[in-house]
């Protein structure tokens, strides 16, 4: 089985799914197999509920004070276990949690799970990945036609909700676009993170 918990520059994420609504170019999946001190994300099934519990428990948080949903796919594509585990950390080890989404969780649902989400969830970062519906279509390749305006929607709810919501994109975008992404972000009043691409 593939690692469920892994850690990467001094965080813990959980790698619940393999599933994902994006095909994105950039993706690291794409490049190589695992990151951090995982071996592989790449799961032969997907992972059950009790899977990672167990996973959770045999994991030492020792120096930790927060765990990530971000693997080798979409996290809210297993909603129900992200939901779950999500709860059953918060309660058993106190740690506060972050979701790493694409924001789609809204289309691909066909409902507002942001209220679900938020009753265990303390923060959220979306990956914004480009300036413009067309060039967002361009990079990411989501399975959805209005997959940007329903990312922007997404943002905008998970602002009102959660302690801390981010937007992000990597630095690799020309000047002019990284510009109106910011501006993106600060028209909702959101943060916007700029990650280096590695």
């Amino acid at each position: 089985m593939a690692d469920i918990l892994y850690t990467y520059k001094n965080q813990v994420y959980a790698n619940i799914t393999n599933r994902c609504d994006c095909s994105c170019t950039f993706c690291v999946r794409s490049l190589k197999d695992a990151v951090g001190d995982s071996e592989t994300l790449w799961h032969k099934t997907e992972p059950t509920l009790e899977e990672i519990i167990k996973a959770i428990d045999a994991f030492d948080f020792t120096g930790y004070n927060e765990l990530v949903f971000c693997g080798y796919g979409e996290p809210t594509c297993a909603l129900d276990n992200l939901l779950a585990s999500a709860a059953y950390v918060k309660e058993k080890y106190q740690l506060s949690i972050r979701l790493n989404t694409n924001g789609l969780g809204n289309l691909y649902h066909n409902r507002n799970i942001v209220p679900e989400l938020a009753r265990v969830i303390d923060s959220v970062s979306i990956s914004l990945n480009a300036p413009t519906a067309e060039k967002y279509q361009a990079v990411t390749r989501p399975q959805f036609e209005n997959a940007y305006p329903a990312l922007l929607e997404f943002a905008s709810l998970a602002n009102a909700s959660f302690g801390h919501t981010q937007l992000s994109i990597v630095d690799v975008l020309p000047a002019d676009e990284i510009a109106a992404c910011q501006k993106i972000a600060d028209d909702r009043g959101i943060f916007l993170k700029i990650r280096k691409y590695s």
